[in-house]
């Protein structure tokens, strides 16, 4: 019953395997609870509600996966993307948090139909099999990246940009999570990461890392979604500007999607000989459903989120693992003071430990050819330094095409391929 639910198969893993990993999964992606409501709440809207609606969207979207695609990822509310709903689309273009709601309700709907009509799983075949393995990599040093900068290990600096931090609490216990993570993958402990992640938890307690409130509650009520719900502008699309915003909103989501699908599958073994992800076209539309319902329940929008290599690296490998994950998220409505307790620097152990693992496929990755290895480098590189899954890919398809048509190899590139490089450069003249 489970193989036909949700791709189960034990004779390649094992319940307690998927819940470990469905369990490591929510908890390396659980501060999302924490964060989108303090971001999205800058622009006025209801903190409240946005808990609610981020904690229902994240089970909503992470169960589809679970059922529709059958793979073992996870979504929530994407860190740039609420960043920009808030800081760009609200607070600099002065737009309302109705109005930009009603743009994230219009890219929910256009992803559904880009879906439906096969269009976004071209986009996934055209991306070349050396780019789809360097974006595995990209996304490892970007997930370790995040990891060592929640935990003060790397800080910014205004003359050399990023530098090593100061010695404090918050970098003992990341410190702590490394090395612990790193003790028990080396001894192939079962539930590894996990067991850093509950350990650096109770560990910041004394250091006064992991802050218990004062008015700690284990069990609360969910917040009501009345203040955010159906809070549409739709007169809002009439203007050009905001037409234009949806159309960016929709190119940012569908490649940060696109990366983590095809990146962590390719660090877990899933994708097939071929080089294509299981199952693509149901992933993306579960995500373009989700999406869809974050701009309804009021939220930002909702992508696959790279935190789930962390329960792959545990073993997950059906839906199995979303379904914990997603049912994690429901439960968390109701022990929301119990789940924010984990410090970021919590997870830096297991998000640093993720990124080591999906650095292996750079072993796959063409490096005599420079027409390949030149875009793959470049994949890789700008994902952490731009601090966007979405332009590592985008720079990194574009250097492919632009590469191979000046050197005659332009039959390497197909007509997928040259549209949408066309269309990246339209975007950052735009941008």
């Amino acid at each position: 019953m489970f193989k036909k639910l949700v791709g189960f198969d034990p004779n390649t893993t094992n319940v307690r395997t998927e819940f470990i990993a469905g369990l490591t999964t929510f908890l390396t992606m659980c501060y999302i609870l924490a964060v989108n409501p303090e971001v999205l709440g800058t622009t006025g809207m209801d903190k409240g509600a946005v808990f609610t609606a981020t904690a229902l969207v994240s089970a909503v979207g992470t169960l589809l996966l679970a059922f529709i695609a059958k793979i073992p990822f996870a979504q929530a509310p994407a860190m740039g993307l609420n960043a920009f709903f808030a800081f760009t689309l609200c607070q600099a273009m002065g737009f309302t948090w109705q109005a930009a709601l009603t743009a994230v309700f219009a890219e929910g709907i256009i992803f559904i139909i880009l879906t439906l009509l096969n269009i976004r799983e071209k986009i996934v075949d055209c991306i070349p099999l050396n780019l789809r393995y360097a974006i595995s990599v990209g996304l490892g040093l970007f997930i370790a990246f995040i990891g060592l900068k929640n935990g003060n290990i790397v800080v910014s600096d205004p003359s050399t940009f990023i530098k090593l931090g100061s010695f404090t609490h918050i970098s003992i216990v990341a410190i702590v999570g490394i090395l612990l993570s790193s003790i028990l993958m080396k001894l192939h402990v079962k539930g590894a990461l996990f067991i850093s992640i509950l350990a650096c938890t109770v560990i910041g307690i004394p250091l006064g890392v992991t802050t218990l409130p004062k008015d700690f509650s284990i069990i609360s009520m969910p917040h009501s979604l009345a203040p955010t719900f159906l809070k549409f502008d739709f007169k809002a699309l009439l203007n050009w500007n905001m037409l234009i915003i949806v159309l960016l909103m929709v190119f940012m989501d569908m490649f940060d999607t696109i990366g983590t699908l095809v990146g962590a599958s390719a660090q877990a073994g899933l994708m097939d000989k071929d080089g294509k992800v299981p199952h693509m076209k149901e992933a993306l539309l579960s995500d373009a459903i989700a999406t869809t319902m974050a701009g309804m329940v009021g939220s930002s929008p909702i992508s696959t989120y790279i935190e789930s290599s962390a329960g792959m690296a545990e073993g997950g490998r059906s839906g199995l693992t979303s379904v914990v994950t997603g049912v994690l998220f429901l439960f968390a409505l109701f022990f929301s003071s119990l789940f924010l307790i984990v410090p970021s620097a919590a997870i830096t152990g297991a998000l640093v430990s993720v990124g080591v693992l999906m650095m292996g496929s750079v072993r796959h990755i063409e490096l005599d050819d420079f027409g390949e290895a030149m875009p793959a480098f470049i994949t890789i590189i700008m994902m952490p330094m731009t601090y966007s899954i979405a332009e590592g890919i985008s720079l990194g398809l574009l250097s492919y095409t632009v590469i191979n048509l000046f050197t005659g190899n332009f039959r390497r590139v197909n007509i997928t391929l040259y549209v949408l490089s066309i269309l990246f450069v339209i975007r950052y003249i735009i941008d």
